[in-house]
């Protein structure tokens, strides 16, 4: 009965240091697992103010901004920029035909084609630049329409209107490619400053108070 008892103690202390040594072996097999996973793994680096990149602030527009489009752009400089015509013909070539008027450039442009259209380039022009030189000159009306509308000024207007203009003819073309060239200033008008103008063949007592500033073809311009 002894030797019975002591045989089982020997059985369960054999059994208990067998489940000790499986035990110890588990554990031992993850933790190196863990340590070979971390020994080729990246560097833990922690970020601190010194380590952290500095970066600009960011400035966010507070309103809608319109790009105009390259198109657009591209045409409005080139209706905006200036010539380098040689003559005052091939500037009026260089005048866009197709260009719509304003009201008061309609007004410039009718009182060359009915003053002038006949006249060369220079002498429209000149006519032209009257009418701009009354605008500006605070003695007559502000505007172009102002100043072709006055009274008693300009024989063409009948009854405050302005007569039916050819729109399809060459000569309307060209009354408003001088009327721009005139508004734009893009040509010297040998008129220079000459507020007034009448036809040669006719001598108005006005006359002989103005200065003459220029004869061109069957003008004469005076200030």
């Amino acid at each position: 009965m002894q030797f019975h008892r002591s045989t089982i103690a020997a059985l369960a202390a054999t059994v208990i240091l067998t489940l000790f040594t499986a035990d110890g072996s588990g554990a031992n097999a993850e933790s190196s697992e863990i340590s070979k996973a971390a020994a080729t793994s990246a560097p833990i680096v922690e970020l601190t103010d010194e380590t952290v990149p500095a970066t600009e602030p960011v400035d966010f527009v507070s309103r809608e901004v319109a790009q105009p489009l390259p198109a657009e752009t591209a045409a409005e400089d080139a209706a905006a920029a200036p010539t380098d015509a040689s003559s005052l013909a091939e500037l009026v070539a260089d005048m866009p035909a197709s260009a719509s008027l304003s009201r008061e450039m309609e007004c410039l442009a009718g009182a060359i084609y009915f003053e002038s259209r006949g006249e060369p380039l220079a002498g429209q022009l000149a006519v032209a630049q009257v009418i701009v030189n009354r605008s500006e000159s605070g003695l007559f009306p502000g505007d172009y329409c102002g100043v072709v509308y006055q009274k008693s000024q300009f024989s063409f207007v009948r009854g405050g209107k302005m007569p039916g203009i050819k729109r399809g003819s060459a000569a309307w073309t060209r009354a408003k490619a001088i009327a721009r060239i005139a508004h734009e200033g893009l040509w010297d008008s040998k008129a220079g400053d000459a507020l007034f103008f009448h036809a040669r063949y006719v001598k108005p007592s006005w006359s002989r108070t103005k200065i003459a500033r220029a004869t061109i073809d069957s003008h004469i311009f005076y200030r």
